[in-house]
């Protein structure tokens, strides 16, 4: 097989906001240039979407703003290309992988009628303890991570109340959950679900690093939100788990990377068995 035989697709969410998500998922697929190549699609602001039958492994990105809301056209063209995506891997040997990040979550979830999705009572950000589920224990996604895992979250909204009979009749799974808070009264959040085989999402950013992170703090006006909102000794506590080699650095190096080795494994196996 010759070189740069993988595509990825990236579909961008972020609806042109400036964000350090897409410059970590790029980094991270380059780890793998010599047998990828990728394409950026503008969903939201351009309703690009890829040609499924050109592209192997898809990759779709967070991105500000309620789940729940489109225009009713960017929105519509991306669930029915769930779909199609779906029926692909219904019918072909070939199988086409998705990874769904935060607000990409969030619709898949919603779209596939999985859980409910609800506004935060407060804003989600920071460095959060995330732990694996009996299925998640099992899930080649969180191979080489503890139990439990650290991941950076930001979001305004939350995966919740799943529907278990859906899950069951779909085959889903949920593989992560949302740290253990014994002093809160609120129901924890889903973390990551298995959708299927080929189709995994996290409520979480796999691709931040401490750099993306960082970044965002050195705007002072975030970094007095986030001292207003976390409080002066949580904020601090952050700053220190961010610089941990066991917590977010594992995370970013570990997560996506398993996602896309999976995927180009699969891959090659089934083209090498076809083409045998």
């Amino acid at each position: 097989m010759s070189e740069q035989t993988i595509k990825i697709a990236i579909l961008d969410m972020y609806d042109g906001e400036p964000n350090q998500g897409m410059r970590c998922i790029i980094d991270i697929i380059n780890r793998f240039n010599r047998i990828v190549s990728f394409k950026i699609f503008d969903v939201r602001r351009k309703s690009e979407l890829p040609i499924i039958k050109e592209y192997d492994i898809y990759i779709s990105t967070g991105g500000p703003g309620n789940p729940l809301i489109g225009d009713g056209n960017w929105d519509k063209k991306y669930y029915s290309f769930i779909d199609e995506l779906m029926v692909w891997n219904k019918d072909n040997e070939v199988k086409k992988h998705v990874l769904f990040i935060c607000h990409s979550f969030q619709m898949a979830c919603k779209h596939f009628g999985l859980a409910e999705i609800t506004k935060r009572n407060d804003t989600s950000f920071g460095v959060m303890t995330i732990h694996k589920t009996k299925e998640g224990i099992k899930d080649p996604l969180f191979e080489g991570l503890a139990d439990p895992f650290y991941g950076v979250d930001s979001r305004d909204y939350q995966v919740v109340q799943p529907k278990l009979s859906v899950f069951a009749k779909k085959g889903a799974k949920i593989i992560s959950l949302e740290k253990i808070r014994d002093h809160v009264q609120y129901e924890r959040a889903i973390m990551a679900v298995r959708f299927t085989d080929y189709f995994v999402g996290t409520q979480f950013h796999p691709e931040a690093d401490p750099i993306s992170f960082i970044a965002n703090l050195r705007n002072a006006a975030t970094r007095e939100k986030i001292k207003k909102m976390k409080g002066k000794r949580k904020f601090r506590n952050m700053l220190e788990d961010l610089l941990d080699d066991e917590k977010i650095y594992k995370t970013n190096e570990t997560l996506i990377p398993n996602f896309l080795r999976i995927a180009i494994n699969d891959l090659l196996k089934t083209k090498k068995i076809l083409s045998n």
